[in-house]
């Protein structure tokens, strides 16, 4: 008997240090970097992953060899359930232990879209359809319509409802999602504006401020100049003037602008057209950026009543139509090669 109990202490000393050896080895696995070759990129977890799947993706990618260590570790912390889908990155020295904790934490990769200032919404169409694959593709036979209707937007016509800006974005997001914040993000901005407004401002609503932003967002990318432009246009509007925007003339002329505005242009009467309408158009032209709308609700109105473009990218106010035709003289009608309208 004595001996048998002398051989039940060897046995539970031995396996104590061989668990002990056990824990160790585990720890000394999961705190060693995996010296990949290169870093990994991009290893996206789906949404529902089981965790043995997550354990064939990390060890095909080389991001693990010991997928016993690596599971019995994250049961043990109770990790296993918390792994969040997404896309991740991974450093060539990362240990599994960090590799855990950054798809624990979420810590996925971060992409991002840009919505230019200036830019249509046919042009913003096309620039989500090139995003594709990383984001999923769904209005592309949705029509203008069906895409408000389904950010719930009020609007009947989608120009100038997403604010340029750049966003933030998820592999596998959707392009509707994408428009949903954009127009959100439009609405809190405009409506931000509006509150703060100049009560003598000729604008029936908000819209119209937008309209107005859209029209000062393609007139300029000179931010101290936007303030000015929309004095010379409220204080045209004051007056009962016509815009005489050569932007609006573009838009409203659609497919058929080929680079250059005719005389035959400026007379031919479209929605648009502000040499014809006395009035603003009737939607925005543009996507506009958060300083156009605080130029069109924040205008600087002074004595101006035209401006013209200088070829530097700015351009020259004036008071009387006798110095803007003067300024006509001297910058539009001896165009130098390098002339631009707008800044590079």
């Amino acid at each position: 008997m004595k001996r048998f109990f002398s051989v039940l202490f060897l046995m539970a000393i031995a396996a104590g240090a061989t668990g002990y050896w056990l824990w160790g080895d585990l720890h000394r696995y999961m705190s060693t970097s995996v010296a990949l070759e290169a870093p990994v990129e991009s290893l996206v977890v789906e949404k529902g992953t089981s965790f043995n799947r997550l354990l064939n993706q990390l060890e095909k990618a080389s991001l693990i060899d010991n997928p016993l260590y690596f599971k019995v570790y994250a049961r043990l912390n109770k990790l296993a359930h918390r792994v969040k889908a997404g896309e991740y990155q991974f450093a060539s020295d990362v240990t599994p232990a960090e590799l855990l904790d950054k798809m624990v934490r979420g810590e996925t990769v971060q992409h991002y879209f840009t919505i230019i200032e200036g830019t249509t919404f046919r042009q913003l169409r096309s620039a989500l359809a090139a995003k594709a694959p990383l984001l999923k593709t769904t209005i592309a036979d949705m029509s203008d319509q069906e895409v408000l209707k389904a950010i719930g937007a009020k609007e009947q016509h989608p120009e100038g409802l997403f604010l340029a800006e750049t966003y933030q974005i998820k592999r596998d997001s959707t392009d509707l999602e994408l428009l949903k914040r954009s127009y959100q993000q439009l609405q809190t901005a405009l409506q931000a504006s509006w509150d703060s407004k100049e009560k003598s401002l000729p604008y029936k609503s908000s819209y119209e401020a937008l309209i107005m932003a859209s029209i000062v967002e393609k007139e300029t990318a000179v931010a101290a100049e936007r303030p000015q432009i929309a004095g010379v246009f409220v204080k045209r509007l004051r007056k009962g003037m016509r815009l005489q925007t050569d932007p609006t003339v573009i838009y409203g002329m659609g497919e058929r602008y080929k680079g250059n505005i005719t005389r035959k242009d400026l007379r031919r009467p479209t929605p648009y057209n502000t040499y014809t309408i006395p009035a603003l158009p009737p939607t925005p032209i543009a996507m506009v950026g958060r300083e156009a709308i605080q130029a069109a609700l924040n205008p600087v109105v002074g004595k101006w009543l035209y401006f013209v473009a200088k070829g530097d990218g700015t351009h020259q106010f004036s008071a009387t139509l006798r110095d803007h035709n003067n300024a006509v003289r001297q910058y539009q009608l001896r165009r130098k090669r390098e002339y631009r309208s707008t800044p590079e």
